[in-house]
Formats: structure tokens, C-alpha cells, sequence
């Protein structure tokens, strides 16, 4: 694996052209630019503060006694879906693009394991430009909420999520080059998979841990805990479940290692299925 990490250094310029790329043909063609970077995940929290300050300002409830209805519960659901987007996204975008840059594909010394790795990369990029907007939001809008001293672990949490997504992306990108029908298969469970992630709602509510099964059941989550990492650093303000964090990059990395061992066992077949 330490070579396998060599290797990957040593393509990371070529990394760095692809997401430039990447994020050029995204927005080749629109008038605002690389600015929908910033615009979107802004009209995103405007929509949510409108919705649940105005429209349904009491629809969340309480969680660890503080009221996270109205804007709160904007801030709160914007913090989750953050991270949640770029998970999401890198997965569905790693299921296709082996077969969107397939020309690539097809070059004998071209390193095939960077385009799974640019998908990350790439929604990364988009996430890390939705920050400051939730910085600035968590500052001016949160009542009661406030930007601590704990969001300086902004970047662990960030490097387990990269471990684990990467991890997934070589999996699936690997597997859907052989079945095709696994694309709408990632689709449909990432619906699912959403709403047993606590995005939406909180892990610690009493609704949920008044079930053991229930907690059982989101605590075998790994994104639980990852979701849970960027709520509690930017809306609860203090410590993540460290232990829970730290399991969490073993789980990673554990998919991370096989995935890409998968990924390089069938890297000879992928020119002739895409």
C-alpha cells in the first residue's frame, strides 16, 4: 500500500490538471462562473431559511435542550447535507466515469485510478467552497449557536471523510464497469442510505435513543459519525465522539485498501467493458 501512496504522489500533478478541468467543464458555458461555487450552497441555505423560519418555524424540535427551529434548524440541516453532497455526488460520479472519460481509459500509460480520485477531488473542491458560507451563517444567523474553537478539526474530519468516500468511489467504479445496472442500484440506495444518516434529523434525539435498535442500527453507519463530526464542530460547538471518528478512518481505510486492490485487479478489463 506505501507504494500504491508513492504512486498516487506521483501523479498528483496530473490530479490537480483533471479537477482544474473538472470544475472548468462544469461551468464552461454559464455567466457567473466558478462564482456558482459560492451561490449555490448560499441559494441552498436561503431556501432551507425561508422554509423552516417562515413557513414551518416549528417543525424540528429540541435537541440536547437547544431549539433548533427556524433558521437554527436551516443551519443544522445545511451542516449535514454539506458533507452529505459531496459523498453523494463523488459516488455517483465515480460510478460513471470510466466510462464519461473512457478515451483516457483506453491510453496504455495512462494511470487509470485517477479518475476515481479526481471525482472526490473534484466535489471536495465544491464542498470546501460552501464553508465560509457556513461559517458566516453559523455567526450572523445561528441564535445560540456560535463558531468555537472546535472547527479548527474542520480538516481531520474532512481527511476521514476523503479516506472513506475514496475508498467507496474505487469500489464502485471498479464494480460498475462489469454491471452496468449497478449505477441505478448506487442511486437508490443513496436515497436510502440518506435518510439513515442523521442529516435530516439528530442521532441524539429521544426518539432515537429510546431504541436500542434503532441506535444500534445508525451507529453501524459510518457516515453517522462523519455527519455527526461537522455537527457538533460548527452547530453544537464542542468535541466529536473521537473514539466513534477514530473507528470510523479504521473502517475507511480498511475500503480504501480493498477497493483499490479490487480496482487494480480489474484495471486490464476496463478498456475492453467501457
Amino acid at each position: 500500500m506505501i507504494k500504491n501512496v508513492r504512486n498516487w504522489m506521483a501523479h498528483r500533478h496530473l490530479l490537480v490538471t483533471m479537477v482544474g478541468r473538472e470544475l472548468k467543464a462544469r461551468y464552461r458555458g454559464t455567466v457567473l462562473g466558478y462564482f456558482w461555487s459560492f451561490l449555490n450552497p448560499l441559494l441552498l441555505l436561503t431556501v432551507y431559511s425561508v422554509v423552516f423560519g417562515k413557513i414551518l418555524p416549528g417543525s424540528s424540535g429540541r435537541i440536547h435542550n437547544q431549539d433548533i427551529t427556524g433558521i437554527n434548524y436551516s443551519l443544522f440541516l445545511f451542516t449535514g447535507l454539506m458533507p452529505w453532497i459531496w459523498f453523494s455526488t463523488s459516488v455517483l460520479d465515480a460510478a460513471n466515469v470510466l466510462f464519461v472519460q473512457g478515451n483516457l481509459v483506453k491510453k496504455i500509460r495512462f494511470p487509470v485510478e485517477v479518475l476515481p480520485m479526481m471525482s472526490v477531488a473534484a466535489n471536495m473542491m465544491h464542498f470546501l467552497f460552501g464553508m465560509p458560507i457556513l461559517m458566516l451563517s453559523v455567526v450572523l444567523l445561528g441564535k445560540g449557536v456560535t463558531l468555537t474553537w472546535w472547527a479548527l478539526l474542520l480538516p481531520v474530519i474532512m481527511l476521514i471523510q476523503v479516506v472513506f468516500t475514496l475508498g467507496f468511489a474505487f469500489w464502485v467504479s471498479a464494480l460498475t464497469a462489469h454491471f452496468r445496472d449497478l449505477k441505478d442500484l448506487i442511486n437508490n440506495f443513496l436515497t436510502l442510505w440518506f435518510f439513515g444518516t442523521p442529516i435530516i434529523y439528530a442521532f441524539e434525539t429521544p426518539q432515537i435513543k429510546n431504541n436500542p435498535l434503532l441506535v444500534w442500527f445508525l451507529s453501524l453507519n459510518p457516515l453517522t459519525h462523519i455527519v455527526e463530526g461537522y455537527q457538533y464542530i460548527f452547530f453544537f460547538g464542542r468535541l466529536p465522539h473521537y473514539r466513534k471518528l477514530g473507528v470510523t478512518l479504521l473502517v475507511g481505510l480498511v475500503l480504501l485498501v480493498s477497493g483499490y486492490r479490487l480496482f487494480d485487479r480489474l484495471r486490464d478489463t476496463f478498456c475492453e467493458e467501457v
